[in-house]
């Protein structure tokens, strides 16, 4: 049926995993690279050298290879696109001549964020007080909601205006009587500006070419062209499989990668899970391996850059949690590992967690689904590694990282295949070939 695969990469922890430095390296050796799933409150960063200036381009909707020109990028259907947001970003990417975006296509299934999806997002998170989730306020979640209870507007029903227009204004409707029962207040003259922003954005969005997304993967697939799929936040935010109720609101996994693009399972080819040297967490919900130590804590956030390309919003960071990336490679069916960050722990004491000690008088049914204190991570000390820079084969890294490296693959049972040294796309060695 298909004469190539679509190959997965995509994040095996809470996100921030430095997936978009991945998808734009890559990038150039595919036909089409397609985000699957997750709204604006995602940031992918792509950092590069151009005409001799750094170049920092953080990407909230548009996938992450936009700057190869050659190469297809699509948005799928179960990607929530806030037309405002979206506008934004090509723009930016026009006005610094960066990218014409003439290589960007979006599902006509797309469901699209309204102004009054964020006002609802802020209302329920003021509603829940002390229990707030921590989302972004960016109206993910009330967005996919309307889309699971059938509310939703798709991108696509824009080409009928005057029948679109109508829909408009009877979800806002509804979004506006829940916050008002909420008591949560907003400027209703602010309100009116936002929503006609919203609608010239739209207007604007109109130049980019809609499609059916199963139809194009499927007749790339079936012309033997190659095809990535890149994942947004990460494999432990999954609505499903995540630490719930701290999760995003869509699948984050390979199976949403089958669900959101229509691809029979048989499609996927590789499966490329991302992580870091060291794990973060932004937001609230359970972090077994979060660093207690303020100094520690902070040398890592600040020479990580921790903070939320979106919302800005500092990460916690912790050791990396073996038992957890087990979880997350075995419901992805992971192939092949790249390993992020690997420079900002240079010089520092490093652990690794293990395994897990439970506590039998309290309530454990998984690494993601348990009461505070019911298990206790177990740690096993890695010796410290030295600088990395200039180091451009896998030979030239400090042995301590390589046994580190090797303790890992041991631990997981996956190889490694590459290794990332820097912020820049340069500063990645491939230790073994990814995408043969």
């Amino acid at each position: 049926m298909f004469k190539s695969k679509a190959d997965v990469l995509l994040g095996l922890t809470w996100g921030d995993e430095g997936k978009g430095k991945l998808i734009d390296i890559y990038g150039s050796l595919y036909h089409w690279i397609v985000r699957f799933q997750g709204g604006p409150n995602a940031g992918h960063t792509v950092i590069r050298n151009i005409n001799g200036r750094t170049e920092v381009v953080v990407l909230h909707t548009i996938p992450s290879s936009i700057l190869n020109e050659h190469t297809k990028n699509l948005i799928a259907g179960n990607v929530l696109i806030n037309p405002i947001d979206l506008r934004k970003e090509i723009e930016e990417l026009r006005d610094k001549r960066l990218s014409d975006v003439k290589n960007l296509y979006i599902s006509n299934k797309v469901q699209l964020i309204l102004p009054t999806h964020k006002l609802l997002d802020l209302a329920l998170e003021q509603r829940r007080g002390k229990n707030a989730i921590g989302t972004t306020g960016r109206g993910i979640g009330p967005a996919y909601a309307d889309k699971t209870s059938r509310a939703g507007l798709r991108i696509g029903w824009y080409t009928d205006k005057q029948s679109f227009n109508k829909k408009v204004q009877i979800l806002a409707e509804e979004h506006l009587k829940l916050v008002d029962l909420y008591g949560f207040g907003y400027d209703i003259q602010t309100l009116e500006r936002q929503m006609q922003e919203w609608m010239d954005a739209l207007e604007f969005l109109s130049s980019i070419p809609k499609v059916d997304c199963t139809h194009v993967l499927h007749s790339a697939l079936q012309s033997g062209h190659k095809v990535l799929v890149e994942g947004a936040q990460g494999t432990l935010l999954d609505c499903d499989m995540g630490s719930y109720p701290f999760v995003t609101s869509c699948n984050t996994t390979t199976g949403g990668v089958c669900a959101a693009l229509g691809l029979p399972p048989q499609a996927i080819g590789k499966v490329i899970g991302v992580f870091k040297a060291y794990t973060t967490r932004v937001g609230r919900g359970p972090f077994l391996t979060k660093i207690l130590d303020i100094e520690l804590a902070n040398k890592i956030v600040q020479e990580g850059s921790e903070f939320g390309s979106t919302t800005g919003r500092k990460r916690d960071p912790g050791w990396i949690d073996i038992p957890a990336l087990k979880y997350a490679i075995a419901i992805n069916g992971v192939t092949d590992l790249i390993l992020m960050k690997s420079d900002v722990l240079s010089g520092l004491p490093v652990k690794l967690c293990i395994g897990y000690k439970e506590d039998p008088e309290k309530i454990y049914l998984s690494s993601q689904d348990y009461e505070e204190g019911a298990i206790i991570p177990l740690y096993e000390d890695m010796a410290s590694w030295g600088d990395m820079k200039n180091v451009t084969e896998f030979s030239e890294l400090p042995k301590e990282f390589k046994i580190y490296i090797n303790r890992i693959e041991e631990l997981l049972n996956v190889k490694i295949k590459g290794v990332s040294i820097g912020k820049d796309r340069t500063e990645y060695i491939e230790r073994v070939p990814v995408l043969i």
